[in-house]
């Protein structure tokens, strides 16, 4: 673009942003405003418009913070609608911030549209300085409150704001109390916390040069900045790239009045769920903390009470909050999360959204939702995902089993986790990327610690609850978590956790983590199937009496996805035993046999004499010995998967996995060469691979290829799928096999084929007397053959799109080597959102999948699309396929359940 137009095109935007509106009330939105305001703003204006007891305030939108990313200032208009609503807000609440009598406080809090639970900056206390924490002293009547608030100011935004370490307040505050002989912080006195402040003030000092800064302004807005760059931070980043969420997004900054759990006993903070996030039920769920702040609860610093105590400590707040909660599960008609402060037996919601969940819980609530009347079956469908199905199809600890349990904590986050403890996140990461299965084991868990919670099998910690950092990321995650283990002592220098029963785990040693019922156990615990993949395989009915409540929920909203999906669901399979499976698993027959993998063992031998073959005799005696094997091979396919479609692919291998190895039979030779042995045949050999050598062999002779060039493969693998189709028929079986010429990239190869394949299926009918209807067709894994789709279909019964390779030929990348390579660089960089071979590259890999299926159409209208690569199991790529028009999806068997879901979800949701 020329300079003057990009200069016009800045002035654009600077105008556009100058007359955008960049703050509203909490009166001012509402819960479907998330793109504007997050979701905590959206959230917080919904509660205020429900009357619900929200502090006042007002919010920043993300509409601001892409300004201020964009061109590293805020947007010129933007301090004066800040000014005119924090006015607003010192009228309504009759004080002014940071006033030295007594002072408006305000939080600074980050809101993403979507929950990015501790990625991002939030500050509390905003107002408070030397001047105004004595006036906040004299307000509360409660000098200890005070200069507690003021030192969590400072911690908060020295580490946030300023960019210390907050190692270094957090030395300094557990220094105070062992000084003290105290070991939680509500024990220290006005005067330890007033001293601890000063140490708080020295350490900015030093770390930055500057004094904290005193003016409540200033302070606000530095706050504001803070959030604004949090947005594109490490942890965040990196969050957004593990939960697929946008990186053009934003944040929006919500402002909001101080109300304070941490004026004493009477008051106090908590998070509650409408219901339990870890398996769904009704109840009441969460923690609550008196005397303390909400950062408290998530940090996980204090153990918590569950919020059932509150009753006990605070029963009119108690009942209010159980109302309040009502209320909003019926208005958002799902769970909900909620973040509530006591001041001084006074109620304030400070935060809702939908709750993140387990899988269990997703599945379990959106049958009971149905049941309440409060959604319907599509929505029900809507609210589970395929990656949650998936978690539930993983192993669990064998309640038989006899394991050495050494500790017990808060069932955080289900499934069953073993691997090697580990006490940090840098020593996870490297021993993952080693190939070990890890459990991270921490006192609590932070932000900082996402890579190695990323990397982890699971992670277990000695303080927090089910709402700390590590229980909400963990569930978000779909890791398995054990919290709050309190009687489990983590030495993190010394790398070692000790049981009460004086058991010890070193760094390097098993454990085995429960997260369904918070056990920890010392040494691997032996899994047993899930109860889910039993009801798949049939041996758990859901409709009994006595089935799991899971299995039952699974059962209805799978039931539903089949029966509106449009999408077929096939299984990649290439024996008997594997399609049996994938029926059981609801497999609409085989889209996939890779015949190649019938020639592995003994048969290897015989094809390499094929490939060897030096004379018509050879040739045709190596096809003899494997034709009857074939045969046999697919009589019991199609008897597993009688009256279902089953697509052959005819051998696609790359050629140098059926020969011998260059090097080893080189060396064989030489050492017969310098012993003076006899070595014609070795001799023989290697000078036949050396001719048939390939620099890339994915790209050379394989495929289509392999089958011209060597007369009668192709037509002996045609004949023994036509045999076992006439055997099969004889037995009053029901086959429907299909035959696909791989690797194909241009009409003239497939004509070539067919024409064999059509004489050789011709024979067999008049042989066996029978009447097969085999239709022929071909993989589009080439750019080219999806670029000449139209002229392809003119000769092809039906297309299979092979995304794997033609993931790798769009790309030029070979997947065994870029995924061990730079891919981790890739996806750190941002420049892959996930892996092109994990989901489909719609842009690039999806267009020419789009294209072909239109071509292949309107030159064949009728014509079958399906796909057979590993996409088709991936949840995003089945949404895509939907939309594209493709008839099936093919995956591997145990991906089968999740296809179906997300094609229903596809149905429901009106993809295409």
């Amino acid at each position: 673009m020329p300079v003057h137009t990009q200069n016009a095109e800045n002035a654009k935007a600077a105008e556009s942003a100058q007359q955008r509106k960049f703050v509203y009330d909490f009166s001012e939105g509402n819960k479907d405003l998330k793109d504007l305001l997050g979701g905590k703003g959206a959230n917080l204006a919904e509660m205020t418009n429900l009357g619900l007891p929200v502090p006042p305030g007002f919010t920043i939108t993300t509409e601001a913070c892409k300004a201020y990313l964009a061109s590293g200032e805020a947007p010129s208009a933007l301090r004066d609608e800040v000014g005119s609503h924090l006015a607003a807000l010192e009228g309504k609440m009759g004080k002014k911030l940071g006033q030295a009598d007594d002072p408006l406080l305000v939080s600074v809090r980050s809101g993403a549209k979507f929950s990015m639970p501790g990625m991002m900056d939030t500050v509390l206390n905003i107002g408070l300085s030397d001047a105004s924490v004595e006036g906040l002293a004299a307000q509360a009547g409660d000098e200890r409150f005070a200069w507690d608030s003021y030192r969590r100011l400072i911690q908060m935004f020295g580490d946030t704001v300023l960019g210390i370490d907050g190692e270094l307040f957090a030395d300094a505050l557990e220094t105070a109390k062992n000084s003290r002989g105290v070991t939680t912080d509500v024990d220290l006195t006005a005067d330890d916390l007033r001293g601890l402040v000063e140490e708080f003030k020295g350490i900015v000092v030093r770390e930055t040069g500057r004094e904290f800064p005193q003016e409540p302004r200033e302070q606000m807005d530095l706050a504001i900045r803070a959030v604004f760059d949090s947005w594109n931070g490490d942890r965040a980043k990196l969050y957004r790239r593990q939960e697929r969420i946008p990186h053009d997004l934003g944040t929006a900054v919500n402002v909001c009045s101080m109300v304070f759990g941490n004026l004493g006993p009477d008051s106090g903070t908590g998070v509650a769920f409408t219901r339990d996030p870890a398996s769904g039920q009704q109840g009441v769920y969460g923690d609550y903390l008196q005397n303390a702040q909400g950062e408290d609860v998530v940090a996980g610093i204090r153990n918590t009470v569950p919020l059932a105590e509150l009753e006990q400590l605070d029963k009119k707040s108690y009942d209010e909050l159980m109302q309040i909660m009502e209320t909003l599960e019926t208005h958002y008609r799902d769970l909900c999360d909620i973040e509530f402060t006591i001041e001084r037996g006074k109620l304030w919601m400070l935060q809702t959204r939908v709750g993140k969940r387990t899988a269990a819980a997703a599945f379990r609530i959106a049958t009971q939702l149905v049941d309440q009347g409060l959604i319907d079956e599509p929505e029900a469908l809507k609210r589970v995902t395929g990656g949650q199905l998936a978690q539930l199809m993983f192993p669990r600890f064998d309640n038989g089993a006899k394991g050495e349990q050494i500790g017990w904590g808060i069932a955080a986050s289900p499934g069953a986790a073993v691997g090697k403890a580990v006490f940090d996140s840098y020593t996870a990461i490297k021993w993952s990327r080693s190939g070990e299965k890890v459990i991270l084991i921490r006192r609590e868990t932070n932000p900082d610690d996402l890579d190695g919670m990323i990397a982890a099998e699971g992670i277990l910690t000695s303080r927090g609850g089910k709402t700390s950092h590590a229980a909400v990321v963990a569930r978000g995650m779909g890791k398995t978590c054990v919290c709050g283990a309190e009687e489990l002592e983590v030495d993190t220098k010394r790398r070692r956790l000790t049981a009460p029963g004086g058991a010890v785990i070193d760094e390097g040693d098993t454990v085995s983590i429960d997260g369904s019922t918070g056990k920890v156990y010392a040494g691997e615990v032996p899994v047993v199937p899930s109860p889910v993949v039993e009801y798949f395989e049939g041996r758990m009915h859901a409709g009994a009496d006595d089935a799991d409540e899971l299995v039952k929920a699974v059962h209805r909203i799978m039931a539903y996805a089949d029966r509106v999906r449009r999408l077929r669901v096939r299984a990649n399979a290439d024996n008997a035993e594997d399609a049996s499976r994938a029926r059981r698993f609801g497999a609409q027959g085989i889209g996939l046999c890779r015949t190649e993998h019938m020639f592995l063992g003994e048969r290897r031998e015989l094809v390499e004499r094929l490939i060897l073959a030096d004379t018509e005799v050879e040739r045709k005696e190596a096809l003899g010995a494997l034709l009857p094997l074939q045969k046999d091979d697919f009589v019991e396919l199609f008897e597993a998967m009688d009256g279902l479609p089953v697509t052959v692919r005819l051998l696609d291998p790359p050629l140098h996995e059926f020969l011998p190895d260059i090097t080893e039979l080189s060396v064989r030779v030489a050492l017969a060469e310098s012993r003076r042995e006899p070595h014609e045949n070795e001799l023989r050999l290697l000078q036949a691979v050396h001719r048939l050598h390939e620099q890339n062999p994915m790209l050379g002779l394989r495929g289509v290829r392999l089958g011209l060039v060597i007369p009668g493969l192709f037509t002996m693998q045609v004949r023994a799928i036509a045999e076992a189709a006439a055997e099969r028929i004889g037995a009053k079986g029901d086959p429907r096999a299909e035959i696909m010429i791989p690797l194909v990239g241009t009409v003239q190869e497939l004509e070539i084929v067919r024409e064999e394949a059509e004489q050789v299926i011709a024979a067999v009918e008049r042989e066996h007397g029978v009447e097969l209807t085999l239709a022929l067709g071909t993989m589009i894994e080439l750019p080219r053959a999806a670029l000449t789709a139209g002229q392809i279909a003119e000769c092809a019964d039906f297309f299979s799109f092979g995304t794997n390779d033609l993931t790798q030929t769009v790309w030029g990348f070979s997947r065994d080597d870029v995924e061990a390579s730079f891919f981790t660089a890739y996806l750190e960089k941002g420049i892959f959102g996930v892996s092109p071979f994990e989901t489909i590259d719609k842009d690039g890999v999806g267009k020419l999948v789009r294209d072909a299926a239109a071509a292949g159409r309107a030159s064949r209208p009728g014509l079958k699309l399906g796909v057979c690569g590993e996409h088709g199991g991936d949840p995003d790529s089945v949404h895509f396929f939907h939309e594209a028009g493709l008839d099936y999806v093919s995956c591997s068997p145990f991906r089968i359940p999740v296809a179906r879901l997300e094609a229903g979800r596809a149905a429901a949701a009106g993809d295409g």
